[in-house]
């Protein structure tokens, strides 16, 4: 047994320490989920509701504790961090609305002297490993709808933002979920690689690296349990000719720079028609020039620093990587005076000149930096978004919404934005193609992987 342990990026100290939970303890949570999950089951959908719109409002009865928590944790300036609650409601508000009718019998065409269905029959204990870059949101991306569809689920968080998992504890406990149904457990990777290998999870809902997500596959193997993953992005943006100018810089810098960059569908790089690249670049360049980095526990920061020490060195390297292969930055990093080699503190940064071949422009960056490059059509900009080993998002600016839907159904990705980007609607499919992950949560076919079919054929005499 070890500790998890939460180090603040705003200054290196401590906020939580928990020990990990102990063999024995992983093995009284499986049975105890087990157990309660035989007795969910048989809830009526209908009463299932009702505890999980309690807890969400238990949740949203601790919003001024989150917010400074959620800070302290991964670094995102305070004046942004409690918000992210208001998606984590609009998120479980809509799966608890519409379960009634995405886990409601499918009845075939009618035959003669038979009755037929298909039920959709809880999978049975869920294990969802959540991330600290967006922690309430991409947790309750399959914690509710899980509980909503009859199953137990258990918890892993990351260190990172590890306290997240004891306010979904609390917030359960508040709500009155029956004991053993939903379980916070502090894991280590290894702890949750066995937990996985040893057959008593039914399906696993990731959200982290494309490495990760291998390595659970790896451990799910043989046990035939399912696995939902969300990995790795390299989002791309394309502004065409007809764009509104001034709305797609201010929304692509925005969905670029937004949590330092550290978002799976956050923009990394923007494809722009050479009739208004000049511009776009020139405006890019004095809108993100009025960020404020620095700490953010002060209201006036809107950009704080990475969350970890590693993942704004990544950054660094990818963008020595795009100078020393010509790339021109538009930002002196000496304009934001809390930037400091060796720290998290990081300043946003925009390359021009830039191809391919650089890291800014192929590899997950996962940080304040994007690379803008000139296209001359449609068809270039299609390919330059498809040449990547991702896809989760692709953001089309324009006024023609013919044009945006004609060059989406074109793109290798899972959903498609016009004029807008880095949003998740609960109503439509979040889902990727290629090194992006496999499987869909949220909107009614969030369902699906959290269920499986049990078909009845009754024949009468």
């Amino acid at each position: 047994m070890s500790d998890i342990v939460c180090i603040s990026p705003i200054d290196g100290s401590e906020v939580a320490r928990f020990p990990t939970a102990t063999p024995s303890e992983i093995d009284t949570a499986v049975a105890s989920a087990r157990k309660a999950q035989v007795e969910w089951r048989k809830v009526p959908v209908a009463e299932r509701a009702r505890y999980l719109t309690a807890f969400v409002e238990a949740m949203l009865a601790m919003k001024d504790e989150i917010g400074p928590e959620l800070t302290r944790q991964m670094g995102r300036p305070i004046r942004y961090s409690s918000g992210e609650l208001n998606g984590f409601a609009e998120r479980a508000r809509h799966m608890i609305a519409i379960a009634e009718k995405a886990l409601a019998p499918v009845v075939p065409e009618g035959r003669e002297g038979f009755t037929r269905y298909i039920r959709r029959d809880p999978v049975g204990i869920v294990l969802t490993i959540a991330p600290w870059n967006y922690p309430y949101l991409t947790a309750v991306n399959t914690v509710v709808p899980a509980l909503m569809a009859g199953n137990a689920v258990i918890l892993k968080h990351a260190a990172q933002t590890i306290l997240v998992g004891q306010r979904f504890q609390m917030a359960a406990d508040k709500a009155g979920l029956p004991k053993g149904l939903f379980q916070w457990l502090v894991l280590g990777h290894e702890d949750t690689t066995r937990l996985i290998a040893s057959g008593a999870i039914d399906h696993v809902a990731f959200t982290g690296s494309v490495e990760a997500g291998r390595a659970i596959e790896r451990a799910a193997a043989g046990t035939f349990a399912s696995v939902g993953l969300e990995l790795g992005g390299k989002d791309p943006a394309y502004v065409r000719a007809d764009a509104d100018l001034k709305q797609a810089v201010e929304t692509v810098i925005d969905g670029a720079f937004f949590n330092s960059g550290q978002c799976c569908c956050g923009i990394e790089r923007v494809y722009v028609h050479k009739d208004i690249y000049d511009a776009f670049a020139k405006e890019a360049a004095a809108l993100t020039a009025t960020y404020v980095l620095g700490n953010p526990l002060d209201e006036a920061t809107t950009l704080g620093p990475m969350a970890q020490l590693r993942l704004a060195e990544t950054v660094r390297a990818h963008n020595a990587d795009a100078i020393a292969k010509g790339a021109k930055p538009l930002l002196a990093p000496s304009f934001f005076h809390a930037d400091k080699a060796d720290t998290p503190y990081l300043a946003p940064q925009i390359f021009t000149d830039v191809n391919h071949s650089m890291l800014v422009m192929s590899e997950e960056t996962f940080g304040p930096v994007i690379g803008i490059m000139p296209v001359a059509s449609d068809e270039e900009a299609i390919r330059l978004m498809n040449d990547s080993q991702y896809g989760l998002t692709a953001a089309i600016f324009t006024r023609d919404e013919a044009a945006a839907e004609r060059i989406g159904e074109a793109l290798e990705t899972g959903t498609v934005f016009m004029n807008r980007c880095d949003y998740l609607d609960p109503g439509l499919a979040w889902t990727g193609v290629k090194d992006t992950g496999r499987g869909a949560s949220l909107s009614s076919l969030g369902y699906e992987s959290l269920t499986r079919p049990k078909s009845f054929h009754l024949k009468k005499l």
